[in-house]
């Protein structure tokens, strides 16, 4: 039977061998590690459950996202809780199954009080002025990172203070920093700040969470092991790779390259301007935020056809700025032919609206057999749980 577009599809083996190169990496230069998979980048339940079999904790930034991961069957404590809005129930349940919790936020300090001390075991992220040690690399270079308490302002310091007073054990850092580059740079920066830390605290860790943000599946980009080994060289000046676990959190690294995004031509017209070609898939499935200016893509011819100038190729929406790339001095696309979109499986299904056309199909192949892991959605499931006007 013919898969309707449009339609994503998850390649398997691409995905496991993407995977197998990040774990080789990781037991050839820190054997003592544990990889938490970003629910926020891509948090199909296929995907989740798939990483949670392949060993992977599940790494969670909300409530939903931890009564999802106990949803879809992760084993009590493989879990690392982050960021600044997790609710104060499911902070202390995490706590007390003995997940990975770092800290974000004072009032999370405060909760602490609820639990007897032997309880109060926690790791803390921390803010760091990533400009200042990779000029030109931050996504916020003159506002500075929004997350964990600041190391330069002495923030950091009096967080560490008020745990310890509480009878709390500092167990970890926490050290994610967003960038625009995903360069090397950024994890050198990354550990040398852990290791100054350690320098001045003398802090007995539990593990060094380094995040993640890193590239993965492109040949031309730095790899993992040159990743891992950049930051096992520096932490290992100051942590016992047997006492001291490193976390990583990745997310684009390992789903961004094995997901593509399937379309079909379904319009050809000119204008007084321009050939446009219209197609039944979406930018917003592919670029949510709209912000690239490029796309991997292919293309499923039905036929021959002559080369034309310049062809605008376009999503299904009624905005004019739906428009996905130009095709210069290319054969002319006709209706029934194909094009297909690689690398896509960040931040897509994740963030892709609800405008217009719901959510697609997604299929998961493997082995050149197409598997159908979640079904499009129609009005009927749009409507669950609306109450409408009597």
């Amino acid at each position: 039977m013919e898969r309707k577009t449009p339609y994503y599809v998850i390649d398997q083996k691409s995905l496991d061998d993407n995977f197998e190169k990040l774990e080789r990496a990781l037991k050839k230069h820190w054997s003592n590690f544990i990889i938490g998979y970003s629910y926020k980048t891509n948090a199909l339940p296929w995907i989740i459950r798939h990483f949670d079999r392949l060993g992977c904790y599940a790494e969670v930034v909300s409530e939903e996202e931890y009564r999802l991961a106990k949803l879809v069957g992760v084993k009590k404590g493989n879990l690392i809780y982050n960021g600044p809005i997790k609710t104060k129930e499911t902070f202390l349940e995490a706590i007390r199954d003995g997940c990975i919790v770092n800290i974000d936020s004072e009032r999370e300090i405060d909760w602490l009080d609820e639990l007897p001390r032997k309880n109060r075991v926690i790791g803390i992220r921390v803010n760091f002025d990533i400009e200042r040690m990779c000029p030109g690399q931050s996504q916020c270079p003159e506002e500075g990172g929004r997350f964990g308490f600041c190391y330069e302002n002495g923030e950091f310091s009096k967080a560490v203070t008020m745990l310890q007073e509480k009878g709390a054990r500092v167990s970890g850092l926490h050290l994610h920093t967003s960038s625009k580059s995903r360069g090397l740079d950024i994890y050198r920066a990354i550990a040398m700040v852990a290791c100054d830390i350690q320098k001045e605290f003398r802090l007995d860790l539990d593990y060094v969470d380094v995040g993640g943000g890193f590239f993965g599946g492109l040949p031309t980009k730095p790899q993992f092991d040159e990743y891992i080994a950049l930051m096992a060289d520096i932490l290992s000046t100051q942590f016992d790779k047997g006492r001291t676990s490193l976390i990583i959190e990745p997310g684009m690294a390992v789903i961004g390259a094995p997901v593509r995004y399937v379309t079909t031509v379904i319009d050809v017209k000119d204008t007084q301007y321009n050939r446009f070609v219209v197609t039944d898939g979406s930018r917003t499935s592919i670029d949510p935020l709209m912000s690239k200016s490029s796309y991997f893509h292919s293309y499923e011819r039905s036929a021959d056809s002559s080369i034309v100038p310049k062809q605008i190729i376009c999503g299904y929406t009624c905005m004019e700025h739906d428009r996905l790339f130009e095709a210069i001095e290319e054969p002319a696309l006709l209706p029934g032919d194909r094009i297909i979109y690689d690398k896509v499986g960040a931040y897509t299904m994740c963030l892709t609206p609800l405008f217009i056309k719901y959510f697609p199909d997604v299929y998961v192949e493997r082995d050149g057999v197409f598997i159908k892991v979640r079904e499009a959605w129609r009005p009927e499931d749009y409507l669950m749980k609306s109450i409408l006007e009597e």
